[in-house]
């Protein structure tokens, strides 16, 4: 192989259109991201649609200013990774169809991600020296997962959300509050100016067998509480309904990462860059001798070099590659 080795990752599985290119494993070179999240902020939400029209209008300047970000031409490129799924079907097709045709242009082998792995690979590129068997907690606004990594690209499914995500969560508290969409960093905000205790709100699943989450139940409590007292104060609310998102989050990552046990806990996914999760969890695994990492913020949110170290990692060091005629997969899992 002549040069430096560039893989361009393409990330569109919901409301972000980003791009990145990676050199090697592990060095970010670009890592561009344009959010729609005013766009839906409007509708209280992901509009499908309207996510795959902007995509539409939005990639190909992400991959020009990727590429000049990083200096390098596009036939300088080695390597095309996109995300397949899980996600929106019409945003994944846009991303996908897009790396595709660049993919298919220029003669260079393709690789389709797993947008889940990709968090997990995000915390290759900010702590590569922390190699599995870890605990990963996946948690965004779409996925809640405890996930067993043996090795990187080998996977076991310790437990998942039943219904709501914590982020999903995040969100529609976020909306009862007068927050827009996404609720997840004001909310984060708002909560350190409450009082923790304020208000028990209950923990769901936290003493069920096995490590399944459940956060729908926790959402209607906040409803019903803010009908039944509709002058309460919002830093109130905010801070106990984060305490007992925390708190669930905590308790099974840690037991999880105890029964199977590991020593180390990763953290990844939108949620991740939550301030009072980042302040609980590792003071609570530290008690039971688990280390704790979480990647920093701009790679806990949807990014494109996640994606691209996925894909570099499957190309380079398991000799993978997806024919141009992989479809999209909304509902893909481990």
């Amino acid at each position: 192989m002549n040069g430096p080795f560039f893989t361009l990752g393409i990330e569109t599985s919901c409301d972000e259109t980003a791009v990145a290119v990676l050199r090697g494993q592990t060095e970010i070179v670009a890592n561009t991201v344009y959010s729609q999240a005013k766009i839906h902020a409007t509708y209280g939400g992901v509009v499908p649609e309207v996510a795959s029209r902007d995509h539409l209008r939005k990639l190909p300047r992400r991959v020009k200013e990727s590429l000049q970000t990083a200096g390098i031409g596009i036939k300088n490129l080695s390597l095309v990774a996109a995300t397949y799924g899980p996600g929106l079907v019409w945003p994944l097709l846009v991303g996908l169809s897009h790396g595709k045709g660049i993919a298919f242009g220029l003669g260079m082998p393709y690789v389709g991600v797993n947008h889940l792995e990709g968090h997990i690979f995000a915390h290759r590129l900010s702590q590569p020296d922390v190699e599995p068997p870890f605990m990963a907690l996946i948690v965004s606004g779409g996925h809640t997962s405890l996930v067993v990594v043996d090795e990187y690209c080998s996977y076991r499914l310790a437990g998942s959300t039943v219904d709501d995500a914590a982020g999903e969560a995040l969100d529609k508290v976020g909306k009862m509050l007068d927050i827009d969409y996404p609720a997840g960093a004001e909310l984060d905000r708002l909560a350190k100016k409450g009082d923790k205790k304020a208000i028990d709100f209950p923990r769901p699943m936290k003493d069920s067998p096995g490590f399944d989450f459940s956060f729908a139940g926790l959402k209607t409590s906040v409803l019903y509480y803010l009908k039944k007292h509709p002058g309460a104060r919002r830093e109130n609310v905010a801070s106990s309904f984060l305490e007992s998102v925390v708190d669930v989050l905590t308790i099974k990552s840690v037991e999880a990462t105890r029964r199977y046990h590991m020593k180390r806990l990763v953290v990844a996914g939108g949620v991740a860059a939550n301030s009072r999760l980042r302040e609980v969890l590792p003071a609570r695994a530290d008690e039971r001798g688990i280390e704790v990492h979480f990647p920093p913020g701009d790679l806990c949110t949807d990014n494109a070099a996640m994606i691209a170290a996925a894909g570099a990692y499957r190309y380079l060091r398991l000799g993978e590659s997806h024919p141009l005629s992989l479809a999209p997969q909304p509902s893909l899992s481990f």
